[in-house]
């Protein structure tokens, strides 16, 4: 179902498609989908997994703000080394996210390179995942959570701002400024009101299965939405 049909005429050539991740490309969620991982692995303690089901509670009653999640779930990964979250990202690509893509997303992005436009993932989530995600459907870009490595092994701190909520403005509009494109030319796909700043900036805001506050703003400004399978 397509509520305001995308119109690819707008744009031909000098423009860039920015996707989200999570519930945008795939149905599932990358980081509940790596603690799942985690804990099968037993890469966390008890004390982790009852702090996840505490804030994954207490983020479905709007209670916690979910950068916090975020920021705890790069805490989580303190001491990991480099090969095991590779394993671990590779084992939430394969078995997790892949199976969940929506059917409609490889079109989505061949219909824009088609037009030579650049598409680029703009997420939350964390690099190891994110490009695998990018290498598999040919994205050309990614813009993400990036985590910091010394000796071998994660610190639990971010290299820079976690990317999210008004971090993603500032990425895309970087990431603009450095391809010489308009965010006015640019397109984001994206599914929670926490990625309204960035749909609010770029001239072709697309919702996929946005959520209720999302669909509600969508609707009076007569924004693209798209429920994909």
């Amino acid at each position: 179902m397509n509520i305001a049909p995308a119109d690819y005429t707008e744009n031909h050539g000098n423009y860039i498609a920015f996707f989200d991740l999570d519930r945008t490309i795939t149905e599932t969620i990358s980081g509940r989908e790596f603690v799942r991982y985690a804990l099968k692995e037993k890469h966390l303690s008890f004390t982790d997994l009852i702090q996840v089901l505490l804030i994954s509670m207490a983020n479905k009653f709007n209670i916690v703000n979910p950068l916090r999640i975020i920021n705890k779930m790069v805490r989580w990964i303190e001491g990991m080394p480099v090969e095991t979250m590779e394993k671990l990202s590779y084992e939430v690509f394969h078995n997790a996210l892949v199976p969940s893509i929506y059917s409609e997303v490889p079109d989505e992005i061949r219909l824009h390179k088609e037009r030579n436009a650049r598409v680029v993932i703009l997420s939350s989530s964390i690099a190891p995942v994110c490009s695998k995600i990018a290498a598999h459907l040919g994205f050309d870009d990614v813009i993400c959570s990036e985590l910091e490595v010394e000796n071998g092994k994660y610190t639990g701190r971010s290299t820079g701002p976690l990317c999210f909520g008004h971090e993603k403005v500032n990425r895309l509009v970087e990431y603009c400024n450095r391809s010489s494109i308009a965010p006015e030319n640019a397109w984001y796909y994206a599914d929670s009101i926490s990625d309204l700043p960035a749909l609010k900036l770029v001239g072709t805001p697309v919702c996929i299965n946005p959520d209720r506050k999302l669909l509600k703003y969508a609707g009076k400004k007569g924004w693209k939405i798209n429920f994909w399978h």
